[in-house]
């Protein structure tokens, strides 16, 4: 991505990049829907996300100059193992929620992106011995609430709402702790992911299963999910580094919002209790981002003093 010529324009352009990545994860449901109504299978569609997000990943580490670092990655086993565990989970956060925005599920993948946050955060301080503070606390508490809430609106668990929450935040986990780029850990991951889903592909074409070979508007959009996959995780990536953490705590709440507004668009049922838990979730959302907002102006304000 070019280098803008002051900072102020540079700061710009992050929130531009945060914010276009979760504009773009929020409209993945609409892209997997066009995909279900072609008559694309949920694991269909994950194969070849994986295979198509290959060259576009490659291009990205390439154009970060990160060649090098890529062939160092290929020759440590326990990196690798790492991301053999982070794709792995992702896999299964992908399959997860391509499922059910086609089920008719799209607000329980928006409240487990909601939750997300706040799992993270309860994470830190169980994982990494993070201290929370008390807007921490009454956060992760108001998200409990609402999971319940939530399981009781439904007369069942909200398990799609968890698996989506527990394995992007156990996703984020793994690649804390792996020595390796965005770009080159995506890429790794899509080529770990890729192996299985073209042995899968090879065998529905074979078995006349293949659905998405079978329709040049299907393949199309198939093909089309490669951008959609490694383009947002590059631009969030890139922005992260440049946007101060009470921003990005704000924009990752943009995604989940526009899938709300799907599902709720879309005529999935939000009853009054089941609205209740939203609003439980939300208040703790809120709670969260207050609380990185003072964290983050503390922080500046003491990085002011001692300069």
């Amino acid at each position: 991505m070019p280098q803008p010529s002051a900072p102020g324009a540079e700061a710009r352009l992050a929130l531009g990049a945060g914010l276009s990545a979760y504009v773009i994860w929020g409209l993945l449901p609409l892209v997997f829907q066009v995909l279900g109504g072609l008559g694309v299978p949920s694991w269909e569609v994950l194969a070849h996300r994986t295979i198509w997000a290959i060259p576009v990943a490659l291009a990205f580490v390439l154009m970060a100059g990160q060649g090098r670092k890529l062939i160092a990655l290929a020759r440590q086993p326990r990196t690798l193992a790492w991301l053999v565990l982070s794709a792995g989970l992702i896999a299964i956060n992908w399959v997860t929620f391509i499922w059910a925005v086609n089920d008719g599920r799209v607000l329980e993948t928006s409240l487990g992106y909601y939750l997300n946050p706040l799992l993270n955060m309860a994470a830190g301080a169980l994982i990494f011995r993070e201290r929370l503070d008390r807007a921490g606390y009454i956060a992760i508490a108001l998200a409990a609430l609402g999971v319940a809430v939530q399981a009781v609106a439904l007369g069942y668990l909200p398990w799609v709402s968890l698996v989506v929450a527990v394995t992007f935040c156990g996703y984020g986990i793994v690649r804390k702790r792996v020595d390796a780029d965005a770009q080159t850990g995506l890429f790794v991951e899509c080529l770990i992911l890729s192996a299985p889903g073209l042995a899968y592909l090879i065998w529905l074409q074979s078995s006349g299963g293949a659905v998405g070979t079978a329709s040049p508007t299907a393949l199309a959009w198939l093909i089309a999910c490669g951008p959609f996959t490694a383009l947002p995780m590059m631009l969030f990536a890139w922005a992260a580094r440049r946007v101060p953490l009470s921003t990005l705590a704000f924009l990752q709440f943009v995604a989940p919002s526009m899938t709300f507004v799907i599902g709720v668009s879309q005529g999935e049922s939000l009853s009054p209790l089941r609205a209740a838990s939203f609003g439980l979730i939300w208040l703790g959302a809120l709670v969260f981002a207050a609380g990185a907002w003072r964290r983050a102006r503390r922080a500046a304000a003491l990085a002011q003093s001692l300069a």
